[in-house]
């Protein structure tokens, strides 16, 4: 598979990703491409939810959404807690937080030398981005092979 259809994969499933995320309120969302500065995977889905059942919400819904791509979960950690889920999607890493964990981890600055993608480019519901509180104004430039 080349790196543009590779890319191109990616984005459709972080879209889905997001777009079952935000079917449940997901607050925050932010994308990471991390292929730069990881081996473990490509990208990195930040999400947040109010409480640890919308948490749990947020997350069951990726996981059901996964399972429909034909592409389930590897792994999952923290749903029953419902504080911080981390989702590993193979090549897409989702990790869902209440809001007190995501800023005491921080990992928007852990991971700072990754790209913010921009969430609009992702073909997403502008409306659905911005109810969510998006940082995609404040996100650095994409990486050029996740544009589309």
């Amino acid at each position: 598979m080349s790196q543009l259809t590779q890319a191109r994969t990616d984005l459709a499933k972080v879209a889905r990703i997001l777009d079952a995320a935000l079917e449940r309120n997901a607050q925050m969302p932010l994308v990471m491409d991390v292929r730069e500065v990881t081996s473990f995977a490509d990208s990195f889905v930040l999400l947040s939810g109010r409480s640890d059942r919308q948490v749990r919400a947020i997350a069951e819904s990726i996981l059901e959404a996964l399972r429909e791509l034909g592409d389930p979960a590897l792994g999952t950690e923290g749903l029953n807690e419902g504080h911080w889920v981390l989702i590993d999607c193979n090549d897409v890493i989702v990790h869902v937080f209440e809001p007190e964990l995501r800023d005491l981890y921080a990992l928007e600055r852990l991971w700072s030398d990754a790209h913010s993608v921009d969430l609009l480019e992702l073909g997403l519901d502008t409306a659905a981005i911005e109810a969510a509180g998006s940082a995609t104004s404040r996100s650095k430039t994409p990486s050029a092979e996740f544009s589309r």
